[in-house]
C-alpha cells in the first residue's frame, strides 16, 4: 500500500489525540502559525499546557534574559529550556507518570512592510519520548523564500507541525524526520540549511551525517559543521566574516591540502588590516564529489571518512550543492559582505577557463566569471607541477584555451586572479589518489604524506579501508 504524506491538519489532529504527549508553546514573530494548527483540528485541550508569545523585546528580555539578537539559536535555546523546565516543574507531580512532556519554540523575522529584512527563523522542540525520560531536542534554521509575509507565515506553521510529528513519531528514523520537515512545502517556499539532534532519543546519530542528507535531499543547498562535528548555521558563522575556501575530495586530506590553505590564507590575511580571528577558512566538498554514481547515493562511510579526517586537521567544512565556483561565489556572499577567497591548484584553474561549465548560462562563459567576481572575490592559486616534464605551472605560464587568453589576461591584470608565492615545493608530489592507493594496498610510507594527526585518525579508527 502506498505510503501517503499527512498533511498538516491531520498530522496535529494525531498529535491531539495521542494522551501521551502534553506541553507548551512559545514563539515570537510571524504570530503564533504552528500552534493554531493545533487549535484549529480540535482537540487542543488534551496537548497543550501553555501558548505564549511574547512580541516586545522588554517582556521577552524578562521572560527569558537578554539577549544580543532576539532571532538566533541562543535565544531559542533560552526558550526551549525555560519552557520545558516550567513544564517539569508544575506537571510532574499530577502528571509525570503518564505524560512524555515538550516544549515547542520559535523565534521568526518574517517578511517586514517594507520588504527589507532577513526573512529567516529558528525552531526547536525538546520532548520526553516516554514519561520520566531525560530530554531530547532538535533544532532547525529556516530560510522563508516566499514573497508576501502571510505565505511565509503559512509554511512556517506547517514546518512547525512536521517538526513536532517528526519529533514524536520518527526520532527513530533520521532520515524520515529530516525528509518530512518539508511535507507539504517545496524548496521554493522554505529552505532547511541547518539541523541538529542531541538527547537520549539521537545518541547514535552523527549530526553531520545529518548535514550531508540535507543537501542530499534538496532541503538545502549547502550545510556546514565545525572541526569539532558540531553542525553550524552558515549565516551566523559566516556573518561578518572575511572568507576563505578550499574545494577537494579530500580522501584523505593531505600535506597539499594543508599548504594551500595555510599559504592562501596568510596572504589574504595580509591584505588588510583585519584580525586574523575575522577570517574564516573552510573546506568544502561538493556532493558531485560524494556521489558513488549516476543514481546519487552516498557511500556514508567513506563521507565519514574523509569527515573525520578534516576534524583531526582542525578545520570548518562545508557539503554544498554548487558544482560551479560562481554558485559557490554567490552563496557565500549571501551571508557576508566581506571579502571572499576561493584557494585552487594551477590545474582547476586551466579547467575553470572551460566553455562546457557555462554552458546553462545564457551569457556563457562571461555571465559565469561576471557572478563569480561580483562580490569582491579573488582567487589565489597554488601551483602544479608536471611531473614529466618537471616543469611548474603557475599563474604567469599557464595555458589556457587560446579562445579565453584574453580574458585570463583581463582577469590576471584586474587582481582577480593571485600566485600564492610561499609554498612547499617538496609537496607538490603529492596527490590524494596515489596515497589513497597506498592506504587501502596497505604500501608503506604513505603516513609521510599527510599530516601526522591525519595518519594517527586514519589508522585508529582504520578509515578508507586501512588495515594494519
Amino acid at each position: 500500500m502506498e505510503n501517503k504524506t499527512l498533511s498538516a491538519g491531520a498530522k496535529a489532529l494525531e498529535v491531539n489525540l495521542d494522551a501521551l504527549r502534553y506541553g507548551s508553546f512559545a514563539e515570537i514573530g510571524a504570530g503564533q502559525e504552528v500552534v493554531r494548527w493545533f487549535f484549529r483540528v480540535g482537540g487542543a485541550a488534551g496537548t497543550i499546557a501553555k501558548s505564549i508569545s511574547a512580541y516586545d523585546m522588554k517582556v521577552s528580555d524578562d521572560i527569558y534574559g537578554k539577549a544580543s539578537r532576539y532571532v538566533c539559536r541562543e535565544r531559542l535555546e533560552d526558550m526551549l529550556e525555560l519552557e520545558y523546565d516550567l513544564n517539569i516543574e508544575r506537571l510532574s507531580e499530577q502528571r509525570g507518570d503518564k505524560t512524555a512532556f515538550f516544549a515547542f519554540a520559535d523565534t521568526v523575522s518574517a517578511r517586514n512592510y517594507h520588504g527589507t529584512n532577513e526573512c529567516h527563523g529558528w525552531l526547536g522542540i525538546r520532548f520526553q519520548t516516554e514519561p520520566h525520560a531525560a530530554p531530547s531536542e532538535i533544532i532547525i534554521h529556516v530560510r522563508m523564500l516566499d514573497n508576501e509575509n502571510a505565505l511565509q507565515q503559512e509554511a512556517l506553521g506547517i514546518i512547525g507541525v512536521n517538526l513536532i510529528y517528526g519529533a514524536f513519531h520518527l526520532s527513530h528514523n533520521p532520515d524520515l524526520l529530516v525528509k518530512s520537515l518539508l511535507d507539504n512545502l517545496t524548496t521554493d517556499r522554505i529552505e532547511v540549511d541547518m539541523v541538529d539532534l542531541h538527547g537520549d532519543a539521537f545518541i547514535h546519530v552523527d549530526n553531520r551525517v545529518v548535514s550531508l542528507r540535507l543537501v542530499q535531499l534538496g532541503l538545502s543547498d549547502a550545510a556546514m559543521f565545525s572541526a569539532d562535528g558540531k553542525v553550524l548555521q552558515p549565516s551566523e558563522h559566516l556573518r561578518k566574516k572575511n572568507v576563505l575556501v578550499e574545494r577537494g575530495r579530500f580522501r584523505p586530506v593531505t600535506h597539499v591540502n594543508i599548504d594551500m590553505l595555510n599559504a592562501a590564507r596568510k596572504q589574504f590575511e595580509a591584505e588588510d588590516d583585519s584580525a586574523p580571528e575575522e577570517t574564516l577558512s573552510v573546506m568544502e566538498i561538493t556532493m558531485h564529489n560524494l556521489r558513488k554514481g549516476d543514481d546519487d547515493s552516498v557511500d556514508i562511510e567513506d563521507f565519514i571518512s574523509r569527515a573525520d579526517v578534516l576534524e583531526a586537521a582542525g578545520h570548518t567544512v562545508m557539503i554544498s550543492d554548487y558544482p560551479e565556483y560562481y554558485r559557490l561565489a554567490t552563496y557565500l556572499s549571501r551571508y557576508t559582505n566581506r571579502r571572499i577567497g576561493l584557494t585552487m591548484g594551477a590545474h582547476s584553474l586551466v579547467e575553470l577557463f572551460n566553455d562546457e561549465y557555462y554552458t546553462s548560462l545564457n551569457g556563457g562563459i562571461l555571465e559565469g566569471f561576471g557572478r563569480l567576481f561580483k562580490n569582491n572575490v579573488k582567487l589565489y592559486i597554488y601551483p602544479y607541477k608536471d611531473t614529466q616534464t618537471d616543469t611548474l605551472f603557475k599563474v604567469d605560464n599557464l595555458k589556457v584555451d587560446a579562445k579565453q587568453t584574453y580574458l585570463y589576461e583581463y582577469l590576471k591584470q584586474g587582481d582577480h586572479i593571485e600566485q600564492i608565492n610561499e609554498f612547499n615545493e617538496d609537496y607538490l608530489q603529492i596527490f590524494s589518489p596515489d596515497v589513497l592507493k597506498m592506504i587501502t594496498s596497505n604500501t608503506k610510507g604513505w603516513e609521510e604524506l599527510v599530516p601526522e594527526v591525519v595518519a594517527e585518525k586514519i589508522k585508529s579508527q582504520k578509515l578508507f579501508g586501512y588495515s594494519a
